[in-house]
């Protein structure tokens, strides 16, 4: 683009602080969503790998004042039972202490429970190489052990998954109409601007500049307005995302995943103002350099 100075004086346009407020909006809105179109794919991909190459087998309490004993003879038969299946590596029980603490991200307390009969739990791992028949396993458990259960994670795991991806793409478009909304107010200001200067365009067609060089004026206009503007969101938007990242670590329990960006997102993320000035810059010179070529 041409460095020469600009021979329209857009020094009185309103333009001048409307654009830089939009862009540095857009920047700020879009950062916000980039951020969390990261943390969901991190989150689902952490997930993923937890639950992968494991499941957990549950066994029914026994009633009755020997039920502690009798439900620790078919803890111990369940293991023996997964221990022996093909494609089993490894399978362990969860004491009761260890299934107290799995509780209480989601009761707080764990006291009202500690006194009640729990289900038991067995951590099983299997081999990714030579994964067993869960259908076959999970009958001869259930002939074994009366009230053993299987769950290999894929059902719940699938909806994760499936909600995760949702949710992206509609950050995903949210970042897609910010930008076309974008576009179409920075269309529509040019066009107001072209309006204020149509003598001096006329002017400048008299003594023979083209559409593509008046066109360039206000592309060039554009970008500078877009990048500041841009920047100006940039410095609004990491704030708000340690902000957004000392609140979601604040909140105990795990329910939400780390709010740690990978470098990949914070490049993504600086690379918007610069994204937003090209995008601005491109709406206002295809809007003028239309407009001039449809003009008598």
């Amino acid at each position: 683009m041409s460095t020469h100075p600009s021979v329209l004086p857009f020094q009185g346009d309103g333009s001048n602080n409307f654009l830089p407020v939009l862009v540095a909006l857009m920047v700020l809105l879009s950062a916000v969503a980039l951020a969390g179109v990261f943390v969901l794919n991190e989150a689902v991909g952490r997930w993923s790998r937890d639950v992968s190459g494991t499941l957990t087998v549950q066994v029914l309490p026994v009633a009755g004042p020997d039920g502690e004993a009798l439900t620790d003879q078919r803890v111990a038969a369940a293991v023996e039972v997964m221990r022996q299946s093909q494609g089993v590596i490894a399978a362990r029980a969860l004491d009761k202490k260890r299934t107290l603490a799995l509780l209480e991200p989601w009761l707080g307390s764990t006291e009202v429970v500690r006194d009640m009969p729990l289900p038991r739990l067995i951590d099983v791992e299997l081999d990714p190489d030579q994964p067993p028949d869960l259908n076959a396993v999970a009958h001869r458990l259930a002939q074994v052990v009366p009230g053993a259960s299987l769950d290999d994670h894929r059902v719940w795991l699938s909806r994760l998954i499936s909600l995760s991806e949702t949710i992206r793409n509609i950050a995903l478009g949210i970042v897609a109409l910010i930008g076309s909304v974008t576009s179409v107010t920075v269309a529509y200001a040019t066009r107001t601007s072209m309006a204020l200067y149509r003598s001096i365009i006329s002017l400048l067609h008299l003594v023979g500049a083209s559409d593509a060089y008046i066109a360039r004026r206000f592309a060039r206009r554009a970008f500078a307005l877009g990048l500041g503007g841009g920047l100006f969101g940039l410095t609004l938007a990491v704030p708000t995302l340690m902000l957004i990242g000392h609140a979601a670590a604040r909140i105990e329990g795990g329910f939400l995943p780390p709010m740690s960006l990978p470098v990949l997102a914070w490049l993504s993320i600086g690379c918007l103002p610069l994204a937003a000035a090209v995008l601005i810059m491109m709406t206002a010179w295809l809007t003028v350099y239309g407009v001039l070529v449809r003009m008598p």
